[in-house]
């Protein structure tokens, strides 16, 4: 299923957040850029890895208008649980979303049937809550936080300038392209 400029579904879900337990819906999302990072488990061995990844980016995210939400099948509880006894976790300032209900995995399909957790998935969803980017990964196969980021500004850039669009690995500042018949072939 493609999911470009689809709209999330409606959705109530826990978080835990910064040493508190939370609820979060799709309105929390709207008007700013988001970030759903799905990753497979609490306590477990990659997953801590990218959600530190990501806090150590998280500021640049802001700075975007962005917000993360990490996201997997484990209970807030869990969340807390394991933010509080683990100091990667612990350090983490964006909401940690509990789907227990699967609202959020059925609805991208990322869940894996046969282990109940959810593939690496990335969604950059924009302030009107339309998909504009993903990613599915498999178990092992961990994501940079830095390359998340530059697909988000990449999206915002060609969000405000339609007429131009980013050419790989483009950052911020760099020289765009305005697609036109002069370019065909010379690029």
């Amino acid at each position: 299923m493609n999911y470009i400029n689809k709209e999330i579904p409606d959705f109530t879900v826990n978080a835990y957040q910064k040493g508190e337990l939370k609820t979060f819906n799709k309105s929390d999302l709207l008007g700013k850029w988001s970030i759903l990072f799905f990753y497979p488990a609490d306590f477990s061995f990659v997953c801590p890895t990218e959600l530190s990844d990501l806090q150590d980016s998280y500021e640049d995210f802001k700075a975007a208008n962005a917000e993360i939400y990490s996201c997997s099948v484990d209970s807030q509880f869990s969340h807390m649980s394991w933010a509080e006894t683990t100091d990667t976790i612990g350090k983490i300032q964006y909401p940690m979303l509990s789907d227990q209900k699967h609202q959020l995995t059925d609805f991208f399909n990322i869940l894996d049937e046969q282990s109940g957790q959810a593939y690496r998935g990335v969604f950059i969803i924009d302030p009107k809550g339309l998909i504009k980017s993903y990613t599915i990964n498999a178990m092992g196969i961990g994501r940079n936080a830095r390359e998340i980021l530059r697909t988000l500004q990449a999206a915002q850039f060609v969000e405000a300038h339609g007429d131009n669009v980013c050419p790989a690995n483009w950052h911020p500042g760099e020289e765009t392209i305005k697609p036109s018949g002069d370019l065909v072939g010379k690029i």
